[in-house]
């Protein structure tokens, strides 16, 4: 359980390891989860946010197998305390292996 204290919610959702042309980038889980996560950086930057203010994260992926190879990555990018998340197994679009929505409570 993680309490938070909101002022806004800002939610980011379906980012995807993808370019500004729409193209999907990497073909491994590494390279996708670290271009996914910049994407989401990005969104929660234009909203003011940063990952620290992140306090729930939904990751949808193809393979649960390479769920150890994304926490890697995960650990590396999200500030701790870590956010509660949820992980499951999904079919998603040709060619992505991971998807991320993430919660986060703007402070004002």
């Amino acid at each position: 359980m993680l309490e938070v204290d909101s002022g806004k919610l800002v939610v980011i959702s379906g980012q995807v390891g993808v370019d500004v042309q729409g193209n999907v980038v990497g073909e491994t889980i590494e390279v996708q989860a670290r271009y996914t996560l910049e994407n989401c950086r990005r969104q929660s930057e234009t909203a003011g946010c940063t990952f620290a203010d992140v306090f729930k994260v939904n990751v949808c992926m193809t393979d649960l197998e390479e769920r150890l190879r994304f926490n890697a990555i995960y650990a590396e990018m999200i500030p701790v305390p870590l956010p509660v998340r949820t992980t499951i197994g999904a079919a998603l679009l040709p060619g992505f292996l991971v998807e991320i929505e993430m919660w986060a409570a703007k402070r004002v």
